[in-house]
């Protein structure tokens, strides 16, 4: 990838033709970034994905056009080379593009994937980072993914790769003293949990599963690494949810949202 195009440090507008690749956050509007507000309050063109939360589309200015090509497992509404190109040619006819995503559009955001072909055509790309599904609902959880008595290092991975299921440094997985978060990980967290346990990890670490996160809807569901799969099926969790297992897990808040990370401050 070349850097050509890409704008460091972000100036104050960007001209026409331009596309914006955008974090959302995990899904509460509070949680966008200024700049993110700034760039989807003045975007001619709106691609967004199916992990955008509630109230956040209505940010954008009236006459937007507004597109979903939002993906699930096994279920992509619009193929990605689609969505490249129409980003293309939205940008080349002078509109300012923003390709708004769950979460930050470099972590399992396929954000790198964009920018190349972006680039690659001399379209003028702009990133602007949001707040990582990880961050959010485990902050809004009440769980630290990092804590000098229980985890020095934080991995995140994802629970199925381009091919199938990930092939990951199990062994190094687990290892203690460390937190892993599961994006994308509710189908096949049995299997995580297996190849870990099979590596070493204890069947008592805690695991924490959180859907809906930061959102009013947010559940939290507790266990251990051996019992995942059961806490998924016996809470009824579909997704989109997000799994952190390790010692930090313990300190998961199950209460209602509204009370939680509001308690402190009460």
């Amino acid at each position: 990838m070349t850097a050509d195009f890409l704008t460091f440090p972000v100036p104050a507008a960007r001209p026409p033709g331009t596309v914006f690749i955008v974090g959302a956050g995990p899904g509460d509007p509070d949680l966008l970034t200024l700049r993110a507000l700034r760039v989807l309050r003045d975007a001619d063109v709106v691609v967004h994905d199916r992990l955008i939360g509630p109230g956040i589309l209505d940010f954008a200015k009236p006459d937007a056009e507004v597109l979903y090509v939002g993906k699930a497992k096994a279920n992509h509404s619009v193929p990605q080379d689609e969505i490249n190109a129409l980003m293309a040619r939205r940008a080349r006819a002078g509109k300012r593009v923003i390709r708004l995503k769950g979460g930050d559009p470099f972590v399992f955001g396929r954000g790198g994937e964009e920018v190349d072909y972006l680039l690659a055509r001399g379209v003028p790309v702009e990133i602007v980072p949001g707040i990582t599904a990880a961050t959010g609902c485990a902050a809004y959880a009440g769980i630290p993914l990092t804590h000098r008595d229980h985890a020095t290092a934080v991995t995140f991975i994802s629970g199925h790769a381009k091919d199938g299921d990930p092939d990951l440094d199990w062994d190094g997985l687990a290892r203690g003293r460390q937190t892993i978060v599961v994006y994308m990980g509710i189908s096949t967290a049995g299997r995580v949990a297996a190849r870990l346990i099979e590596n070493g990890l204890a069947r008592s670490t805690p695991a924490a599963v959180v859907e809906n996160g930061t959102l009013a809807t947010q559940k939290v569901a507790t266990g251990t690494v051996a019992e995942l799969e059961k806490v998924i099926r016996d809470n009824q969790i579909t997704g989109p949810a997000l799994i952190v297992i390790g010692e930090v897990a313990r300190f998961a808040k199950t209460s209602e949202p509204e009370h939680w990370p509001l308690a402190a401050a009460e």
